[in-house]
Protein backbone atom coordinates (compact mmCIF):
# COMPACT_ATOMS: atom_id res chain seq x y z
CA UNK A 1 0.00 0.00 0.00
CA UNK A 2 1.26 3.48 -0.86
CA UNK A 3 -0.08 6.52 1.00
CA UNK A 4 -0.20 9.99 -0.47
CA UNK A 5 -0.66 13.30 1.34
CA UNK A 6 -3.94 15.13 0.91
CA UNK A 7 -2.10 17.88 -0.94
CA UNK A 8 -0.55 15.63 -3.55
CA UNK A 9 -1.84 16.17 -7.05
CA UNK A 10 -1.92 13.88 -10.03
CA UNK A 11 -1.33 15.42 -13.43
CA UNK A 12 -3.44 14.02 -16.19
CA UNK A 13 -1.77 14.73 -19.54
CA UNK A 14 -3.11 13.96 -22.95
CA UNK A 15 -0.99 13.04 -25.93
CA UNK A 16 -2.47 13.53 -29.39
CA UNK A 17 -1.07 11.65 -32.39
CA UNK A 18 -1.80 12.79 -35.93
CA UNK A 19 -1.21 9.31 -37.34
CA UNK A 20 -4.25 7.69 -38.84
CA UNK A 21 -6.17 10.96 -39.05
CA UNK A 22 -8.43 11.15 -42.09
CA UNK A 23 -8.75 14.44 -44.04
CA UNK A 24 -11.52 16.54 -42.57
CA UNK A 25 -12.14 14.11 -39.72
CA UNK A 26 -12.44 15.74 -36.31
CA UNK A 27 -10.82 13.95 -33.39
CA UNK A 28 -11.88 14.89 -29.91
CA UNK A 29 -8.41 14.22 -28.53
CA UNK A 30 -7.28 17.44 -30.21
CA UNK A 31 -9.20 19.42 -27.63
CA UNK A 32 -8.08 17.56 -24.52
CA UNK A 33 -5.90 19.76 -22.32
CA UNK A 34 -3.85 18.88 -19.25
CA UNK A 35 -6.04 18.95 -16.15
CA UNK A 36 -5.11 18.73 -12.50
CA UNK A 37 -7.20 16.69 -10.14
CA UNK A 38 -6.61 16.56 -6.40
CA UNK A 39 -7.33 13.07 -5.13
CA UNK A 40 -10.05 13.02 -2.48
CA UNK A 41 -9.22 11.68 1.00
CA UNK A 42 -11.01 8.40 0.26
CA UNK A 43 -8.63 7.71 -2.65
CA UNK A 44 -5.35 8.68 -1.04
CA UNK A 45 -4.40 5.08 -0.38
CA UNK A 46 -4.37 2.91 -3.49
CA UNK A 47 -3.05 -0.64 -3.71
CA UNK A 48 0.29 -0.70 -5.47
CA UNK A 49 -0.83 -3.04 -8.25
CA UNK A 50 -3.30 -0.52 -9.68
CA UNK A 51 -0.73 2.28 -9.51
CA UNK A 52 1.78 0.05 -11.30
CA UNK A 53 -0.69 -0.72 -14.08
CA UNK A 54 -1.23 2.98 -14.79
CA UNK A 55 2.51 3.66 -14.62
CA UNK A 56 3.17 0.81 -17.08
CA UNK A 57 0.70 2.38 -19.53
CA UNK A 58 2.31 5.82 -19.14
CA UNK A 59 5.76 4.37 -19.87
CA UNK A 60 4.57 2.30 -22.84
CA UNK A 61 2.79 5.33 -24.29
CA UNK A 62 6.10 7.22 -24.25
CA UNK A 63 7.98 4.38 -25.96
CA UNK A 64 8.71 5.59 -29.51
CA UNK A 65 9.22 2.01 -30.71
CA UNK A 66 5.61 1.23 -29.75
CA UNK A 67 4.04 4.45 -31.02
CA UNK A 68 2.17 2.91 -33.96
CA UNK A 69 0.81 0.14 -31.70
CA UNK A 70 -0.11 2.23 -28.67
CA UNK A 71 -1.63 5.45 -30.00
CA UNK A 72 -4.93 6.06 -31.77
CA UNK A 73 -7.17 9.04 -32.34
CA UNK A 74 -10.15 9.53 -30.03
CA UNK A 75 -12.55 9.23 -32.96
CA UNK A 76 -16.25 8.40 -33.01
CA UNK A 77 -15.34 4.69 -33.08
CA UNK A 78 -13.71 5.06 -29.64
CA UNK A 79 -16.45 7.32 -28.26
CA UNK A 80 -19.05 4.74 -29.35
CA UNK A 81 -17.35 2.20 -27.07
CA UNK A 82 -17.63 4.36 -23.94
CA UNK A 83 -20.82 4.14 -21.87
CA UNK A 84 -21.87 6.96 -19.58
CA UNK A 85 -23.38 7.07 -16.11
CA UNK A 86 -23.96 10.77 -15.43
CA UNK A 87 -25.65 10.18 -12.10
CA UNK A 88 -22.41 8.82 -10.60
CA UNK A 89 -19.93 10.41 -13.03
CA UNK A 90 -18.59 7.16 -14.50
CA UNK A 91 -17.29 6.27 -17.97
CA UNK A 92 -16.87 2.60 -18.91
CA UNK A 93 -15.07 1.59 -22.11
CA UNK A 94 -16.37 -1.65 -23.56
CA UNK A 95 -13.76 -4.29 -24.38
CA UNK A 96 -15.74 -7.37 -25.51
CA UNK A 97 -14.87 -10.85 -24.21
CA UNK A 98 -13.75 -9.75 -20.75
CA UNK A 99 -17.01 -9.80 -18.78
CA UNK A 100 -18.49 -6.62 -20.26
CA UNK A 101 -22.06 -7.87 -20.03
CA UNK A 102 -21.82 -7.86 -16.24
CA UNK A 103 -20.39 -4.32 -16.12
CA UNK A 104 -23.16 -3.13 -18.43
CA UNK A 105 -25.66 -4.57 -15.96
CA UNK A 106 -23.99 -2.65 -13.13
CA UNK A 107 -24.31 0.61 -15.08
CA UNK A 108 -27.90 -0.11 -16.13
CA UNK A 109 -28.87 -0.41 -12.45
CA UNK A 110 -26.91 2.73 -11.54
CA UNK A 111 -28.66 4.67 -14.30
CA UNK A 112 -32.01 3.63 -12.80
CA UNK A 113 -33.35 1.63 -15.77
CA UNK A 114 -33.83 -1.46 -13.53
CA UNK A 115 -33.85 -1.78 -9.73
CA UNK A 116 -31.43 -4.74 -9.58
CA UNK A 117 -29.08 -6.75 -11.79
CA UNK A 118 -31.23 -9.87 -11.39
CA UNK A 119 -34.23 -8.09 -12.93
CA UNK A 120 -32.50 -7.09 -16.18
CA UNK A 121 -33.65 -9.36 -19.08
CA UNK A 122 -30.67 -10.72 -21.02
CA UNK A 123 -32.04 -9.43 -24.33
CA UNK A 124 -32.09 -5.87 -22.95
CA UNK A 125 -28.43 -5.70 -21.87
CA UNK A 126 -27.08 -5.28 -25.41
CA UNK A 127 -30.14 -3.46 -26.82
CA UNK A 128 -29.05 0.14 -26.75
CA UNK A 129 -32.56 1.37 -27.44
CA UNK A 130 -33.79 -0.17 -24.19
CA UNK A 131 -30.91 -0.46 -21.74
CA UNK A 132 -30.68 3.22 -20.81
CA UNK A 133 -26.90 3.39 -21.40
CA UNK A 134 -25.92 6.48 -23.41
CA UNK A 135 -22.68 6.37 -25.39
CA UNK A 136 -20.17 9.17 -25.01
CA UNK A 137 -20.49 9.85 -28.76
CA UNK A 138 -24.10 11.01 -28.23
CA UNK A 139 -22.98 14.19 -26.43
CA UNK A 140 -21.75 17.51 -27.81
CA UNK A 141 -18.01 18.16 -28.13
CA UNK A 142 -17.96 20.32 -25.00
CA UNK A 143 -19.93 17.73 -22.99
CA UNK A 144 -17.57 14.98 -24.15
CA UNK A 145 -14.55 17.00 -23.02
CA UNK A 146 -16.06 17.72 -19.61
CA UNK A 147 -16.80 14.04 -18.97
CA UNK A 148 -13.41 12.84 -20.18
CA UNK A 149 -11.66 15.29 -17.86
CA UNK A 150 -13.72 14.86 -14.71
CA UNK A 151 -15.41 11.43 -14.61
CA UNK A 152 -14.12 8.16 -13.14
CA UNK A 153 -12.97 6.11 -16.15
CA UNK A 154 -12.19 2.41 -16.36
CA UNK A 155 -12.04 -0.65 -18.59
CA UNK A 156 -11.07 -4.33 -18.30
CA UNK A 157 -8.42 -6.30 -20.19
CA UNK A 158 -7.34 -9.93 -20.39
CA UNK A 159 -4.53 -11.85 -22.10
CA UNK A 160 -4.85 -10.69 -25.74
CA UNK A 161 -4.55 -14.13 -27.36
CA UNK A 162 -6.98 -15.74 -24.93
CA UNK A 163 -9.45 -12.96 -25.69
CA UNK A 164 -9.18 -13.73 -29.43
CA UNK A 165 -9.91 -17.40 -28.73
CA UNK A 166 -12.97 -16.35 -26.71
CA UNK A 167 -14.15 -14.08 -29.53
CA UNK A 168 -13.72 -16.84 -32.11
CA UNK A 169 -15.63 -19.39 -30.01
CA UNK A 170 -18.41 -16.95 -29.13
CA UNK A 171 -19.05 -15.57 -32.61
CA UNK A 172 -18.11 -18.36 -35.01
CA UNK A 173 -18.55 -21.61 -33.04
CA UNK A 174 -21.26 -21.35 -30.38
CA UNK A 175 -22.92 -18.00 -31.23
CA UNK A 176 -25.23 -18.11 -28.19
CA UNK A 177 -26.93 -14.78 -28.92
CA UNK A 178 -27.90 -15.97 -32.41
CA UNK A 179 -26.09 -13.43 -34.55
CA UNK A 180 -26.13 -15.27 -37.90
CA UNK A 181 -24.14 -12.60 -39.74
CA UNK A 182 -20.89 -13.81 -38.15
CA UNK A 183 -21.16 -17.25 -39.75
CA UNK A 184 -23.04 -16.28 -42.91
CA UNK A 185 -21.32 -13.03 -43.90
CA UNK A 186 -18.10 -12.43 -41.97
CA UNK A 187 -16.77 -16.02 -41.93
CA UNK A 188 -17.12 -16.53 -45.71
CA UNK A 189 -15.32 -13.21 -46.30
CA UNK A 190 -12.38 -14.34 -44.16
CA UNK A 191 -12.29 -17.82 -45.74
CA UNK A 192 -12.30 -16.42 -49.29
CA UNK A 193 -9.24 -14.28 -48.65
CA UNK A 194 -7.25 -16.26 -46.11
CA UNK A 195 -7.84 -19.99 -46.51
CA UNK A 196 -4.76 -21.64 -47.99
CA UNK A 197 -6.38 -24.97 -48.94
CA UNK A 198 -9.08 -24.01 -51.42
CA UNK A 199 -10.48 -27.56 -51.47
CA UNK A 200 -11.18 -27.40 -47.72
CA UNK A 201 -14.96 -27.08 -47.27
CA UNK A 202 -15.26 -26.80 -43.46
CA UNK A 203 -16.55 -23.64 -41.87
CA UNK A 204 -14.16 -21.01 -40.59
CA UNK A 205 -11.20 -22.37 -38.60
CA UNK A 206 -9.15 -20.53 -35.98
CA UNK A 207 -6.20 -20.60 -38.41
CA UNK A 208 -8.21 -18.56 -40.96
CA UNK A 209 -9.11 -16.09 -38.20
CA UNK A 210 -5.46 -15.73 -37.10
CA UNK A 211 -4.31 -15.13 -40.67
CA UNK A 212 -6.93 -12.39 -41.13
CA UNK A 213 -6.05 -10.63 -37.88
CA UNK A 214 -2.30 -10.79 -38.52
CA UNK A 215 -2.52 -9.43 -42.06
CA UNK A 216 -1.10 -5.87 -42.13
CA UNK A 217 -3.75 -5.14 -44.78
CA UNK A 218 -6.69 -6.36 -42.69
CA UNK A 219 -8.39 -2.96 -42.69
CA UNK A 220 -10.15 -3.34 -46.03
CA UNK A 221 -12.08 -6.33 -44.61
CA UNK A 222 -12.63 -4.48 -41.32
CA UNK A 223 -14.45 -1.73 -43.19
CA UNK A 224 -16.78 -4.31 -44.74
CA UNK A 225 -17.48 -5.90 -41.34
CA UNK A 226 -18.33 -2.59 -39.64
CA UNK A 227 -18.70 -2.41 -35.85
CA UNK A 228 -18.70 -6.22 -35.55
CA UNK A 229 -14.90 -5.98 -35.41
CA UNK A 230 -15.10 -4.67 -31.81
CA UNK A 231 -14.90 -8.29 -30.65
CA UNK A 232 -11.35 -8.72 -31.92
CA UNK A 233 -9.65 -5.36 -32.53
CA UNK A 234 -6.99 -4.23 -30.06
CA UNK A 235 -7.68 -2.56 -26.71
CA UNK A 236 -5.78 0.42 -28.10
CA UNK A 237 -8.25 0.76 -30.99
CA UNK A 238 -11.23 0.34 -28.67
CA UNK A 239 -10.33 2.58 -25.72
CA UNK A 240 -7.37 4.82 -26.66
CA UNK A 241 -5.49 4.32 -23.35
CA UNK A 242 -2.63 6.65 -24.37
CA UNK A 243 -5.02 9.50 -25.17
CA UNK A 244 -7.60 9.05 -22.41
CA UNK A 245 -6.27 8.93 -18.86
CA UNK A 246 -8.18 6.12 -17.20
CA UNK A 247 -8.64 5.97 -13.43
CA UNK A 248 -8.36 2.17 -13.10
CA UNK A 249 -7.52 -0.71 -15.45
CA UNK A 250 -9.03 -4.00 -14.33
CA UNK A 251 -7.67 -7.40 -15.36
CA UNK A 252 -9.99 -10.29 -16.15
CA UNK A 253 -7.52 -12.69 -14.50
CA UNK A 254 -7.85 -10.87 -11.14
CA UNK A 255 -11.47 -9.78 -11.47
CA UNK A 256 -12.39 -11.21 -8.06
CA UNK A 257 -10.19 -8.47 -6.55
CA UNK A 258 -10.52 -5.83 -9.25
CA UNK A 259 -14.32 -5.66 -9.48
CA UNK A 260 -14.85 -4.71 -5.79
CA UNK A 261 -11.92 -2.28 -6.01
CA UNK A 262 -13.41 -0.54 -9.07
CA UNK A 263 -16.82 -0.23 -7.37
CA UNK A 264 -15.16 1.23 -4.28
CA UNK A 265 -12.99 3.68 -6.21
CA UNK A 266 -16.01 4.82 -8.24
CA UNK A 267 -17.88 5.42 -4.97
CA UNK A 268 -20.71 3.02 -5.79
CA UNK A 269 -19.84 -0.08 -3.75
CA UNK A 270 -22.72 0.71 -1.34
CA UNK A 271 -25.21 0.85 -4.23
CA UNK A 272 -24.47 -2.21 -6.38
CA UNK A 273 -22.37 -5.39 -6.40
CA UNK A 274 -20.63 -7.07 -9.30
CA UNK A 275 -22.43 -10.36 -10.13
CA UNK A 276 -20.96 -13.55 -8.64
CA UNK A 277 -17.97 -14.81 -10.62
CA UNK A 278 -18.06 -18.61 -11.21
CA UNK A 279 -14.91 -20.28 -9.75
CA UNK A 280 -12.02 -20.62 -12.17
CA UNK A 281 -13.67 -18.77 -15.05
CA UNK A 282 -11.16 -15.90 -15.08
CA UNK A 283 -7.97 -17.97 -14.74
CA UNK A 284 -5.55 -17.82 -17.71
CA UNK A 285 -5.59 -21.21 -19.48
CA UNK A 286 -2.24 -21.78 -21.19
CA UNK A 287 -3.23 -25.31 -22.23
CA UNK A 288 -6.25 -23.97 -24.12
CA UNK A 289 -4.13 -21.34 -25.84
CA UNK A 290 -1.59 -23.98 -26.92
CA UNK A 291 -4.38 -26.22 -28.21
CA UNK A 292 -5.94 -23.49 -30.37
CA UNK A 293 -2.62 -22.41 -31.88
CA UNK A 294 -1.45 -25.98 -32.53
CA UNK A 295 -0.69 -26.45 -36.22
CA UNK A 296 -0.73 -22.73 -37.06
CA UNK A 297 2.51 -21.59 -38.69
CA UNK A 298 5.03 -19.62 -36.64
CA UNK A 299 4.95 -16.95 -39.35
CA UNK A 300 1.20 -16.42 -38.89
CA UNK A 301 1.48 -16.39 -35.08
CA UNK A 302 4.34 -13.87 -35.22
CA UNK A 303 2.32 -11.62 -37.49
CA UNK A 304 -0.59 -11.84 -35.07
CA UNK A 305 1.69 -10.95 -32.16
CA UNK A 306 3.11 -8.02 -34.15
CA UNK A 307 -0.39 -6.55 -34.36
CA UNK A 308 -1.27 -7.13 -30.69
CA UNK A 309 2.16 -6.36 -29.22
CA UNK A 310 0.92 -2.98 -28.01
CA UNK A 311 -1.80 -4.67 -25.94
CA UNK A 312 0.68 -7.14 -24.44
CA UNK A 313 3.12 -4.39 -23.43
CA UNK A 314 0.66 -1.69 -22.31
CA UNK A 315 -1.10 -4.05 -19.92
CA UNK A 316 1.78 -6.18 -18.70
CA UNK A 317 0.96 -9.48 -20.38
CA UNK A 318 3.89 -11.82 -20.95
CA UNK A 319 5.04 -12.30 -24.53
CA UNK A 320 3.86 -15.81 -25.57
CA UNK A 321 7.30 -17.17 -26.45
CA UNK A 322 5.97 -20.73 -26.14
CA UNK A 323 3.97 -20.01 -29.33
CA UNK A 324 6.45 -17.82 -31.17
CA UNK A 325 9.73 -19.78 -30.95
Amino acid sequence: MVAYSAKQEFLFLTAVPDAGKLPGEKHFSEELKPTRKVLSDSRLVQPLVYMERLELIRNACRDEALKNLSHTAVSKFVLDRIFVCDKHKILFCQTPKVGNTQWKKVLIVLNGAFPSIEEIPENVVHDHEKNGLPRLSSFSDAEIQKRLKTYFKFFIVRDPFERLISAFKDKFVHNPRFEPWYRHEIAPGIIRKYRRNRTETRGIQFEDFVRYLGDPNHRWLDLQFGDHIIHWVTYVELCAPCEIKYSVIGHHETLEDDAPYILKEAGIDHLVSYPTIPPGITVYNKTKVERYFLGISKRDIRRLYARFEGDFKLFGYQKPDFLLN
